[in-house]
């Protein structure tokens, strides 16, 4: 089964950044688009930021000039680094792979489980 695990969240206070990784394991063929979706209480998700295969980034408006995308494709691996972070950046962050399953050869959409940022005023 694939996993995306995600690792990075916390407490923070405005101004501060964090960096958050996702790393997606086993039974992956190959990995088109990962990106980070978030929820805060209340609201729909929205994505924050994606990023392809041959690295063209989109980002939420929100987040231009503050939160860059990368990934590691040889560590199937996602980061985003969150700077000059804001109150209103408070929220579940969600990792997503869009993937190819090695054993299917299926393309689907996978989450990770959801970290949590909290950015204190």
């Amino acid at each position: 089964q694939v996993q995306l695990v995600e690792s990075g969240g916390g407490l923070v206070q405005a101004g501060g950044s964090l960096r958050l990784s996702c790393a997606a394991s086993t039974r992956i063929f190959s990995i088109n688009t990962m990106g980070w979706h978030r929820q805060a209480p209340g609201k729909q998700r929205e994505l924050v930021a994606s990023v392809t295969s041959g690295g063209s980034t989109n980002y939420a408006d929100s987040v231009k000039g503050r939160f860059t995308i990368s990934r590691d494709n040889a560590e199937n691996t996602v980061y985003l680094q969150m700077n000059s972070l804001k109150p209103e950046d408070t929220a579940v962050y969600y990792c997503n792979a869009n993937l190819v399953h090695l054993l299917t050869r299926r393309r689907q959409d996978y989450w990770g489980q959801g970290t949590q940022v909290t950015v204190s005023s």
